[in-house]
């Protein structure tokens, strides 16, 4: 069996990388009578290390393209498992988001240790957590709160968790081999705290607490074993150890306190352990789920004081050590002076803690680590490991963050995170999406809070109206125009929204002014020149038609911007390159909807063969992968030139979507319903980072698909776009209870109204 392990590893001096080592001999160790054949992924910060040979890849990583390379050769060279070990400071993007990306390109089962789970996590964090579980065969935790965590801050299913301890070393009983460092005083009573020196470690608060032990026992000693954290060493150097020494001299400890600042093997560690009386751990806070050294104390019978984080209640529970409040020196020097009183307590702790450490000595983990590895490999099958598009998370639409923005002048267009940015104020794109939304909301959805909504977006509306017929697009909070004249795209989206509120009039009032509204900027339409201007008017002035179809004016309008496109098409496509244009760029879903739209008004043959074209190329560009990537507004994609990755916006989803949508109605081709599938999933997490934007708490969408990161700005335009879709989906799974109706079906005015409705 080929075992992959994806983790740091030594050289690199940190925990992870000491347990990855550990863990990968535990395994050996049970592998008696079969070969297994490891093989280490080491996750690289810049550095140069010399690795052992059973290092075959290395990620640099802040990388991105090193993950999928890396999943790439994976797949390819035999590996049966991987296991990972994750930390969410170890790898690249924010909070490690690089990892997904990792971990779902592989086509082979996937275990991963989580080393620490938050009870509050930020969204990133939860996301990835939840990420990691839908991919993983197994999430292994190693204490039992870390599994309730998981369970009911994640929502975690049970039978994804295992919860495997953290392990231990076997401890001769051999006392000889314990020794004392040669540089102390001999004959002293030896206080311990091990790792690498950070400020949440609360080594201050343990030596305020010796003055008070000194005056009892005035032969004790506290060893502060371990390095400076490289991170903090990084950014602030050896402030933190200077601090500790400055303290040390405040309370004339200076015959108390001994630093030794180097990096022990485990095999010396132990040495220290068993050597010292008492072992303190008195970290700042609680929110602590996993300790290797802990563990260690505890394995090789030390007598432990520690703060009452969360491994430490669970661990030194049943009176295998001892507790003391967060900040409470005193209580932290009672306790100390009371064990070393009584010899016979103290022993009484390090028994149980040494009897409770032998059920997680390393051999025994590595043996419950291979009988899931074995578990897992053999019911493992070749399966996408992406949710089938037919089985994917589709949320009830939620109002409450469409609300938030919205005040009686119209919708705020941005955010701060999930609280409307007044100082951007408002902009007629938006109030056009938003009354396309709560419309489409009170159709699909039965919102009867639309109705009070509607009045407020075609209000802005009108107001922004001015007596040409055109209108302005941006107003501020306090009510003055931003502009003179609004872009061809606010014109043409707010064509398609009055078109389809006329369309699916709620009442006679709110059509009336839609209607009166759209026929006053109609006298602009023969002026459009910008293709995705004319596209969604196009849209508009479809919708409008389905109610009005005997409008012959409106109908000729349709007829002059389609062969605009149509002229556009024709100018600009080659083969491999079926577009209207040199380049993708933004809302490019949009220019083939309009023609499918068209299609189902007309039944044009020509304009439907350039609608298939457009879409199964845009469909080619963006769902190679087999999720959505729609291309990236930080380059776009030029003729001849790669597309660009990232700055990934909910618009082009949505555009995406209803393109999908649309051709499904006309066409009833089935891959386009797949595939409108495919770019609604695009929303919770089949992405290149895999990772949502639907936010459940705020019931908003993030702003953009980011190189590592994600905007966390929840504005109109991306809440809109998600809403839309989200109705889109829900639209049609409503409609599947209609009968089916041939797609050669003779056509007038469009296809029959329960095809389109």
């Amino acid at each position: 069996m080929k075992i992959t392990v994806i983790s740091t590893y030594p050289p690199r001096q940190c925990g992870l990388a000491t347990f990855t080592q550990n863990l990968i001999q535990a395994i050996n160790a049970n592998c008696t009578t079969s070969a297994v054949d490891f093989q280490i992924v080491a996750i690289n910060k810049k550095e140069s290390l010399t690795y052992p040979l059973q290092v075959r890849y290395q990620i640099d990583e802040g990388t991105y393209q090193d993950y999928l390379t890396v999943a790439e050769s994976i797949n390819t060279d035999g590996t049966n498992i991987c296991l990972l070990q994750h930390e969410f400071g170890i790898f690249g993007g924010e909070s490690g988001l690089y990892v997904l990306s990792l971990v779902h390109a592989l086509k082979v089962p996937v275990i991963v240790t989580l080393h620490t789970v938050l009870k509050h996590p930020s969204f990133i964090q939860k996301s990835i957590t939840r990420s990691l579980a839908q991919r993983a065969d197994k999430l292994v935790v190693m204490s039992y709160t870390g599994a309730s965590f998981l369970e009911e801050v994640y929502e975690i299913s049970q039978d994804k968790i295992l919860v495997i301890e953290h392990g231990v070393p076997k401890v001769s009983d051999d006392l000889s081999s314990v020794f004392v460092d040669e540089h102390l005083p001999a004959d002293r009573q030896i206080l311990l705290t091990f790792g690498l020196l950070s400020r949440n470690k609360g080594i201050d608060l343990a030596i305020r607490s010796l003055p008070k032990v000194v005056k009892h026992h005035p032969n004790v000693v506290y060893l502060i074993l371990g390095k400076t954290h490289p991170n903090v060493l990084k950014e602030s150097g050896e402030n933190y150890r200077n601090h500790l020494k400055q303290l040390v001299r405040k309370h004339h400890l200076e015959e108390h306190v001994y630093f030794l600042n180097q990096f022990v093997s485990e095999k010396e560690l132990i040495q220290y352990l068993r050597a010292c009386d008492i072992y303190i751990t008195p970290y700042m806070n609680e929110a602590q789920i996993t300790s290797g050294t802990l563990s260690y104390a505890v394995g090789a019978g030390a007598a432990v004081v520690s703060t009452p984080y969360w491994h430490a209640k669970e661990l030194l529970s049943d009176r295998r050590g001892c507790l003391f409040d967060f900040g409470d020196t005193d209580q932290l020097s009672n306790i100390i002076i009371d064990l070393l009183d009584h010899p016979d307590k103290l022993n009484t702790i390090k028994n149980k803690a040494r009897a409770y450490g032998e059920n997680f000595q390393w051999v025994k983990v590595g043996h419950r680590y291979l009988e899931q590895i074995r578990c897992s490999v053999e019911h493992f099958s070749a399966r996408n490991q992406l949710t089938s598009a037919w089985e994917m998370p589709s949320p009830e639409p939620e109002f409450d963050h469409l609300k938030r923005l919205t005040d009686n002048t119209g919708i705020i267009q941005h955010a701060k995170f999930g609280v409307p940015n007044l100082k951007e104020g408002y902009c007629l794109d938006d109030n056009s999406r938003a009354l396309l939304a709560v419309t489409m909301a009170y159709r699909v959805a039965g919102f009867q809070e639309a109705l009070n909504l509607i009045p407020i977006y075609m209000g802005y509306m009108h107001y922004m109206q001015k007596a040409s017929g055109t209108f302005r697009n941006f107003l501020s909070f306090n009510k003055q125009f931003q502009d003179e004249e609004g872009s061809e795209d606010a014109f043409g989206r707010t064509i398609w929204a009055l078109g389809y509120l006329v369309r699916n009039l709620p009442n006679s009032a709110n059509s009336q002014l839609a209607q009166e509204i759209f026929i006053k900027a109609s006298s602009n339409f023969r002026t459009l020149r910008h293709d995705r201007g004319i596209a969604n008017t196009i849209i508009g002035i479809c919708h409008y038609l389905h109610q009005l179809p005997h409008d012959h004016e409106m109908e000729r309008l349709l007829s002059e911007l389609t062969q605009i496109l149509i002229d556009r098409y024709n100018q600009h496509h080659s083969q491999g390159w079926e577009w209207f244009e040199n380049r993708l760029s933004y809302d490019n879903g949009i220019l083939p909807l309009s023609l499918w739209h068209v299609v189902k008004i007309t039944g044009n043959k020509e304009v439907r063969s350039i609608a298939e074209q457009t879409t199964n190329f845009l469909d080619r560009v963006t769902l190679n992968k087999g999720y959505l990537a729609p291309v990236g507004s930080n380059g776009w994609y030029s003729k001849d030139h790669q597309p660009a990755k990232f700055a990934q916006q909910p618009t082009d989803v949505m555009a995406m979507i209803l393109l999908n949508y649309q051709a499904y109605l006309v066409s009833w081709n089935n891959r386009y319903l797949q595939n409108m599938y495919r770019c609604y999933q695009w929303f919770f997490g089949h992405n290149d980072l895999k990772i949502p934007l639907y936010d459940e708490e705020t019931r908003g969408c993030c702003d953009g698909l980011e190189e590592g990161w994600i905007n966390r700005n929840q504005g109109a335009e991306s809440t809109l776009a998600y809403l839309i879709s989200n109705l889109t989906v829900r639209r049609l799974t409503n409609d599947q209870q209609r009968p089916q109706v041939a797609p050669d079906l003779p056509v007038l005015n469009g296809l029959p109204e329960m095809v389109f409705r």
